[in-house]
Parts: C-alpha cells; sequence; structure tokens
C-alpha cells in the first residue's frame, strides 16, 4: 500500500498538546514578573520548534511501520522498511518479521499433516463420515463417496444415510456424549450389511462439536451365514428324495433284483440320474455361494456380448436338435460391448437357453436378439452419462407361464411345476444364479409371459467403452 506524503497538519495537533501547557507556564512567569518577557517568548518558541520536529520524526516513524504491516498482510517475506530515526520501530519491525515468517512455517507444516490425515482417510475401505452439531456432513472420505455417491460435504447426513436406527443413535450419542453401534441394511444399488460406529467428539468452549460415524460393511459374513442356513434347509430337502431312491433301488439290488438283470440294468439307470442330479444341485449351490459373497463388487472387465452369445448358441444347439428345434441369434453389426465377468454371464445366458430349450415347444425357434436400449431403463439408477443399454432376449415359444407365478421365478428352488422340472433335471436354481449374477453386474432381469404364447427373458447390462490406445 503506497504511504501518503507526509503532512504538516498531521503533526500540529500532538505537537501543541505539548507546547501548550509550557507556553501557559512561561507567560505566567513572564506576567508575574520572575522572568522577562523576551525569555518566555524564546523559551515558548523553543519548545514549540522541539515539539514539533519531534511530532515531525516520530509520524514519520509511525507511517513507516504502518505501511510494513500493511505489506505483511498482502504477502509474505517483506524486507523491514528502513526507518528513519527510531530504534524501538525498527525492532518490533524485525520482531514482527520473524513472528511472520514462524507463522507461514507452522501453517505450512499443518496444511502437510492436514493432506497426510486426508491421504489416509481416503485409503481406508470403509465409509466414514465427519457430522457437526447439526448433522451436516463436514467430510467423507472416498469410500462413502462411492457408496452415496459424490460430493456429500455440506448435505445433510439424513440425504446419505437413510436410515432412522442410525439418525437416531447419532443424536443420542452427541446428546449423552458416549459412543453408540447400530446394525443397518441398504437395499441399493444391493442389499449391503453395516455396523455403523458412532463417536462423539470433545465440545469446544462455544459447546459445538463434531461426530465421528464409520460403516463397516459385513455383508459377506452375513452372506456366509445365511447360505449355510439355506444350504441345510433347501439342499437337504432336494437332496434327500434322490439318496432316498438311491438307498431303496440299493436294497432292492442286494435282495430282490439280486438276480434279476433287466430290473438290475433299469434301476442302475435311474441311479445314475439321481446321482448326477445330486451332483448338478451340488454344482448350482456352489456356484451360487461363490456369486453372492462377491454380489456387492461389481466386475469390470469388457466383454464382447457377440462372440459369447454365439458360442453359447453353439453349446445348447445339440440339445435342440434332439428336440427338433433351432437357436437364431440376431445382433447387430455393431459390437456389443459390456461391462461384466466373461464366465458369469456365459452362465447366464447358458441358463436361460437351457431353460427355453426345456421349456419350448418341439419344432420351434429360439430367438436370441441382442441390442442397445436407449434410455437405460429407470430402476437400473446408473449415472446420468450411461445414456443407453445393452439388451439381450431370449424368447421361447413354449406354453408359457401364469402371470402370479413370475414375480417369484428367480427364488431358490421355486418352480411352477415340480414334477417336470424334476423330470428334466433341473435344480431349481438356474434363474436363481441369473438374477445374482445379474445383480452383481448392476443390471436388470425381465420375465415377459402369457400362457400360450411362450416367454421372454430379457438381462440389461451396462455398456463399456473401448479403451482408446495412448
Amino acid at each position: 500500500m503506497a504511504r501518503e506524503p507526509l503532512h504538516i497538519s498531521r503533526a500540529i495537533t500532538p505537537a501543541l498538546a505539548i507546547i501548550l501547557p509550557g507556553a501557559v507556564l512561561f507567560v505566567v512567569l513572564a506576567a508575574l514578573g520572575h522572568i522577562g518577557a523576551l525569555i518566555a517568548l524564546v523559551a515558548v518558541l523553543a519548545i514549540a520548534f522541539l515539539s514539533f520536529g519531534a511530532m515531525l520524526i516520530r509520524q514519520a516513524d509511525v507511517d513507516a511501520l504502518t505501511d510494513y504491516l500493511d505489506e505483511l498482510l498482502q504477502r509474505e517475506g517483506v524486507q523491514p522498511p528502513r526507518f528513519r530515526v527510531s530504534s524501538l520501530a525498527r525492532e518490533l519491525a524485525h520482531e514482527l518479521d520473524r513472528f511472520n515468517r514462524s507463522r507461514a512455517q507452522r501453517i505450512q507444516d499443518l496444511e502437510t499433516d492436514m493432506h497426510e490425515i486426508e491421504r489416509v482417510l481416503d485409503s481406508l475401505p470403509d465409509p466414514l463420515f465427519l457430522v457437526d452439531s447439526e448433522r451436516r456432513i463436514a467430510r467423507a472420505n472416498s469410500a462413502a463417496g462411492e457408496l452415496f455417491g459424490s460430493p456429500l460435504e455440506g448435505r445433510d447426513l439424513a440425504t446419505a444415510v437413510r436410515n432412522p436406527a442410525v439418525l437416531g443413535a447419532l443424536d443420542a450419542a452427541r446428546d449423552s456424549g458416549e459412543g453408540r453401534t447400530v446394525e443397518f441394511s441398504i437395499a441399493e444399488p444391493v442389499e449391503r450389511d453395516f455396523v455403523a460406529r458412532i463417536e462423539p467428539g470433545p465440545l469446544r468452549d462455544d459447546g459445538e462439536g463434531a461426530t465421528l460415524l464409520t460403516l463397516h460393511d459385513v455383508t459377506a459374513a452375513k452372506r456366509t451365514e445365511q447360505m449355510r442356513a439355506d444350504f441345510v434347509a433347501n439342499a437337504s430337502h432336494e437332496i434327500r428324495t434322490p439318496l432316498t431312491s438311491l438307498i431303496g433301488f440299493i436294497e432292492t439290488l442286494r435282495g430282490p433284483a439280486q438276480d434279476d438283470t433287466e430290473a438290475q440294468g433299469r434301476f442302475l439307470d435311474i441311479m445314475e440320474q439321481n446321482a448326477r442330479r445330486m451332483a448338478r444341485l451340488v454344482d448350482d449351490l456352489l456356484s451360487l455361494s461363490r456369486i453372492e459373497v462377491k454380489e456387492h463388487e461389481a466386475p469390470a472387465s469388457a466383454i464382447a456380448l457377440g462372440p459369447l452369445l454365439e458360442a453359447v448358441a453353439k453349446d445348447v444347439a445339440w440339445e435342440a436338435e434332439r428336440r427338433a428345434m433351432t437357436v437364431a441369434v440376431d445382433l447387430p453389426d455393431a459390437p456389443l460391448l459390456a461391462q461384466g465377468d466373461q464366465s458369469e454371464l456365459s452362465q447366464v445366458f447358458h441358463n436361460l437357453l437351457d431353460n427355453a430349450v426345456k421349456y419350448g415347444r418341439e419344432g420351434s425357434t429360439i430367438r436370441v436378439t441382442g441390442r442397445s436400449a436407449a434410455p437405460p431403463p429407470v430402476e437400473l439408477r446408473w449415472p446420468a452419462d450411461v445414456a443407453a443399454a445393452l439388451c439381450v432376449a431370449v424368447e421361447n415359444d413354449g406354453e408359457g407361464i401364469a402371470r402370479e407365478h413370475l414375480p417369484r421365478l428367480t427364488e431358490r428352488f421355486y418352480r411352477v411345476d415340480t414334477a417336470r422340472s424334476r423330470e428334466l433335471g433341473g435344480t431349481g436354481l438356474g434363474l436363481a444364479i441369473v438374477k445374482h449374477v445379474v445383480a452383481r453386474h448392476r443390471g436388470s432381469l425381465t420375465i415377459d409371459s402369457e400362457l400360450d404364447r411362450g416367454s421372454t427373458f430379457t438381462v440389461y447390462l451396462r455398456p463399456k467403452e473401448e479403451e482408446k490406445s495412448k
């Protein structure tokens, strides 16, 4: 800041405050005859000259110091000005400059520490929130942004964590000053289970304070426990029938049919079918368990759907030919590149085509159609920049499925016709596997069917952009 020119008027007022008492004193002494009038006049003029000169010099130092302080507020590393007289002002400026450099170093050290803390918080796998007394999010790490979307800072916590139990525990912890632990679940994009740990921070002098909220994902542990229960409940039920048959046939072969060669051949065929059915059931259960464990982790590889669908159609063609059926694959010229996992998507379309062959009419055509659908279905909740979805439909000309069965088709071990499904070698897990694989891919499965008009199973997948060569 440029200093104004030194004005004499700025030194007159403080100088008069010194001159007037002395002038009055000498005038009174002259009036009383103690000193001569000439001496009194010379004394008054001397006091005025010295006082006025001193005020001018002091004013110059004060102006220089003021300018220096103004420049320190605007930028760092300013050299102290050259003061004209006062050594006190010069020492004060040096001390201020040293203090300013020390303050700048401390600020730099604090910023470095804060960056390190930020990096550590962002590297944590668990979502973390720092919430103020108004329940606004003051800080959220990268894991929280990935789970609930960014940006989160400045938003009310209720807009991200929409769970009354967590919000209530947060308020209770802040009021009591004691930590809380809450278990809760979120349903989108896939169901996940969390344990929320809430720790209130120390209060400041104004009574305000921040609260730390961390979310620990326990989905894998919950799913593992649930899978154990499901395996015992469902697998034991499904395995009991073929095991009972096997035990009965073994007893028969050892007893009445011990010497009956024809019966032995027939019984062994049935025993083989039941054994294979149990093997398929175990394979499907293991496959389903593997998918469920990692369902919360979306795959990110680029998969070309065209070659994959052609390969699957070729695999099921021999079974279709046994029933005089054909598989027609209709794909666009442009490649359909999806974001996903090769083996899991292959399993999805294998299951859908197997079902189409099993439940389609003999001599009919199974149609597999791939295309790009824009805009994506609303229920997918994809980011706004994803303008289209990849759509693969498997259509068969069969008896169709009654409407009341459609919502439950993807449940494990649910069958519309239990006897027919078992007769055809089904395990009741095929569509459950399809559902969980598609959910892991953040896609959707729709089923459209009417009695006597066949069924159409449509899978929507997220497209994957081709990586550009650098």
